[in-house]
């Protein structure tokens, strides 16, 4: 995909100012990420995916309009609802639907499953399970990037849950401090794993959280690709510039419940159709046909050619071996001979 220097130059007769390759990037990446998903769903229910499964549906702006931002080389790392994040940068689909049935030929080579997906030719450096456990290492990642002088940068997803851990504010204080060219974003979907913001805090403005390190914060429309698109564009020039990190919170919305076992009892079905009013790929499809950027036909043509890729990728999975058992430790440690004992 394009940069932000190319994504958001303005297409002629447009009504808007992103231009018509950066709309159809967006619908067919968010529709790939909208239909394996719902996918995988399915799957889960017939219990060809085991353990966790935790779906990004309603989410999938957060990812496109990131990715349409950033630079090819920019790395990104995330929590365990990390299906979309890569299929986003480009890893096949054959390959995440591989690992979420934990074959060998998933990207994580069957061991990593649904929470710990891993993608390094794609700059996806996982899919942690730990809540609030990839910020430190998304800091780190940046770190690495600002040593080596690459211009590169890290993007660091988390969930709202996760701003309540130590380790975020660890983070945020050194990223600061260092001038650490990484953007931390606070996927807000409003429950972390069910409990609403507004039982678990007194500050419900997470964007705020910034203020005590005097980093630069931002509250994002994350149902909006386009606003998406913009935060992230600015926040990219500063670190690109040495000015450090940036905050984003994008306050989104998720469609299923916090994995596939949740109820979803702590929240109405009319306050999930009201989000579902709000669709991002709804809005991005609008766009694209009142800017005659494409016809209902080109999209339905896009459509099918999604739906024969999740398919493809769900009969690559079936077809595929699991993991050879002597295999279980490859790849776990590295063995080094060291010249000295430690006492």
């Amino acid at each position: 995909m394009a940069t932000s220097k190319t994504a958001a130059s303005a297409a002629k007769g447009s009504k808007t100012e992103f231009s018509k390759e950066t709309y159809l990037f967006w619908y067919e990446s968010m529709q790939l990420m909208r239909k394996f998903e719902e996918k995988a769903g399915q799957l889960y229910g017939m219990q060809k995916i085991k353990g966790f499964c935790h779906l990004y549906i309603g989410q999938e702006a957060c990812a496109a309009g990131a990715v349409s931002a950033l630079e090819k080389g920019d790395k990104y790392i995330t929590a365990y609802r990390d299906h979309a994040h890569p299929l986003a940068l480009g890893t096949s689909a054959n390959a995440v639907m591989a690992e979420l049935y934990g074959k060998e030929t998933g990207v994580s080579k069957g061991k990593g499953g649904s929470m710990h997906i891993f993608d390094v030719a794609n700059h996806f450096y996982g899919g942690h399970g730990i809540v609030g456990g990839q910020v430190p290492l998304g800091a780190g990642l940046a770190f690495a990037e600002k040593y080596n002088k690459t211009g590169k940068l890290c993007i660091c997803y988390m969930g709202d849950g996760a701003v309540r851990q130590g380790a975020f504010h660890e983070a945020l204080n050194q990223a600061m401090l260092w001038k650490i060219p990484v953007i931390f974003v606070i996927e807000n979907n409003g429950y972390a794993m069910g409990t609403s913001v507004k039982r678990s805090s007194n500050v419900t403005d997470l964007s705020t959280l910034g203020e005590s390190y005097d980093m630069p914060s931002e509250a994002v429309d994350g149902m909006s690709v386009e606003a998406v698109h913009k935060s992230v564009a600015r926040a990219a020039e500063r670190a690109r510039a040495g000015e450090g990190p940036t905050l984003l919170e994008f306050r989104t919305y998720r469609y299923k419940g916090h994995s596939m076992s949740d109820p979803q009892k702590y929240r109405t079905k009319e306050e999930v159709e009201e989000y579902k009013r709000q669709d991002p790929i709804e809005q991005v499809r609008e766009s694209i046909l009142t800017n005659k950027f494409a016809t209902e036909k080109d999209l339905e043509a896009i459509d099918a050619k999604i739906m024969a890729t999740v398919e493809e990728s769900v009969r690559f999975a079936e077809e595929s071996k699991f993991p050879d058992p002597a295999e279980a430790l490859t790849d776990v440690y590295e063995q080094k001979d060291y010249p000295f004992i430690f006492g």
